[in-house]
């Protein structure tokens, strides 16, 4: 467990966002972490600026403005910037040797495979959500697809107006957990999010809402004749996701290199 009389120095990129005011009021709050940085884009209007609340809650070593470069040594970075900042995100930490967690999704191919061969160098830890709580869903997503392997499997999730990819990273998550469970490869029975005719046998199917404030909702219906089963999530407030991350940052760092995933947290 890591020391709070020598907290770990933790970096967060793309600290002006949503996720990233988030991330950066988790790691004041959590006794063994620091603020090492709080990075912008290069050339940010933002850069130089003092980080808000800086004089209320930070703590001795904390950064106090936000920066468009890393002068700091931290142990562990984090980015929630999306498709556009991850690979910025990526190489820093590549080039610094730390710890990467990566909660950015829409991902394209050429970067999921970027995350594979930046293991074999740091210890990588990327998941769609990092909600304890869906780490727990997950599993429990696999063990049920298991047991009722002849049942039908929908996947319903609800999110914000704004938010960009559909399903969700989350959604898409417990589908594969739902297909490992039953030992299928997930792309040969992963149905539209929209979708006309009757389902397919074996289909895992996918249903999006986007609206008002949302911050997120999935629920996993298995279906059977004459009975149901519906395991589901709802998060009320986006810090649950920055709590997660933190905690996965303080884990991750000083790990040999390697891909983990947030279910490690319960289980190494």
């Amino acid at each position: 467990m890591t020391d709070t009389s020598n907290p770990t120095a933790v970096a967060v990129f793309g600290a002006t966002g949503r996720m990233g005011q988030a991330l950066v009021r988790a790691i004041r709050t959590e006794p063994r972490a620091r603020l090492a940085a709080a990075l912008v884009r290069s050339g940010s209007s933002s850069a130089g600026r003092v980080v808000p609340d800086f004089e209320a809650s930070a703590r001795d070593g904390d950064a106090e403005r936000y920066a468009d470069r890393l002068d700091a040594a931290p142990a562990a970075l984090i980015e929630f910037a999306g498709p556009a900042g991850f690979d910025a995100a990526l190489d820093l930490a590549l080039r610094r040797g730390i710890a990467f967690v990566s909660g950015s999704t829409g991902l394209s191919a050429p970067q999921l495979a970027a995350l594979d061969a930046a293991a074999t160098r740091i210890p990588v830890l990327w998941s769609a959500n990092f909600s304890l709580g869906i780490a727990v869903l997950t599993r429990l997503v696999r063990e049920a697809a298991a047991a009722l392997a002849d049942w039908d499997c929908e996947i319903v999730e609800a999110h914000h107006r704004h938010k960009r990819d559909a399903p969700s990273g989350t959604a898409l998550a417990l589908g594969r957990a739902a297909a490992e469970g039953r030992g299928v490869a997930f792309e040969s029975v992963a149905g539209a999010a929209s979708r006309s005719g009757e389902r397919r046998d074996g289909e895992i199917g996918f249903a999006v809402v986007r609206g008002g404030d949302v911050v997120g909702e999935h629920s996993v219906c298995l279906l059977g004749a004459g009975e149901r089963i519906e395991l589901g999530h709802r998060a009320t407030e986006r810090d649950i996701f920055a709590r997660g991350a933190v905690r996965a940052a303080l884990w991750l760092a000083g790990r040999a290199p390697g891909r983990y995933a947030l279910q490690d947290l319960f289980t190494r």
